[in-house]
């Protein structure tokens, strides 16, 4: 078995296959590497997979990255060099480099451009830095592959960043409170819903692209 790790309920059921084991996190960490210590006894991998903001300018929505290393704190935990470029391989045009995790959303250009400066990474996500850590502690092969949702110049508004609950479902009555509060940001909720479409058909065909076991040892 795989051990995939991902942040929605959305991206489990698109990555949930015969020999992966999916676990999601749900924007806590501390629960996420809980889970992924529980889960991790008789993996052969551990693959952090799904949607990311781009921290790269010339990144857009449903573009592929890969990671090289991914920064946790200003560490850098490297990938599986033979497992990613078997990935680099397989997706359609992916960009290679630093992928940085964080505890909590990067929602705006100017913290994603401080992100930028600080790591020189590519893109940035809340779950790969937990699943690295925990591959590492274990001495397992462990890669990093990731569909850009947001572009690096683009901030979220409120509601998409109050709209995940703790399980990695989407809390559509926190969204509705928002834009009743806020009702001005629902052009900007709008476009962001579409460019996660976009994210989410790319993961999807990228998946269908790695195939059964998402090409783990």
């Amino acid at each position: 078995m795989i051990l995939a790790v991902t942040g929605l309920q959305r991206e489990r059921r698109i990555l949930a296959s015969p020999g992966v084991e999916v676990v999601t996190g749900g924007g806590d960490q501390a629960r996420l590497e809980a889970a992924l210590d529980h889960h991790v006894p008789g993996m052969r991998g551990v693959v952090s997979i799904g949607i990311a903001g781009a921290l790269a300018p010339g990144l857009r929505p449903g573009n592929w990255v890969v990671a090289t290393a991914v920064s946790d704190g200003g560490a850098a935990l490297p990938t599986d060099p033979a497992w990613t470029d078997w990935l680099v391989a397989r997706l359609p045009a992916p960009e290679r480099g630093v992928v940085l995790g964080v505890d909590a959303i990067a929602a705006t250009a100017a913290q994603k451009s401080e992100l930028r400066r600080s790591s020189m990474a590519v893109a940035v996500d809340m779950e790969s830095h937990v699943a690295a850590r925990v591959a590492h502690r274990h001495r397992l092969p462990f890669v990093v592959a990731r569909v850009v949702s947001d572009a690096a110049n683009r901030t979220l508004p409120p509601a998409a960043r109050v709209g995940m609950r703790r399980d990695g479902s989407i809390d559509l009555p926190a969204i509705l409170r928002s834009l009743m509060a806020a009702p001005w940001q629902l052009p900007a909720l709008i476009r962001t819903g579409l460019e996660a479409e976009t994210a989410f058909r790319a993961l999807l065909r990228g998946h269908r692209l790695l195939g059964p076991r998402l090409g783990g040892p």
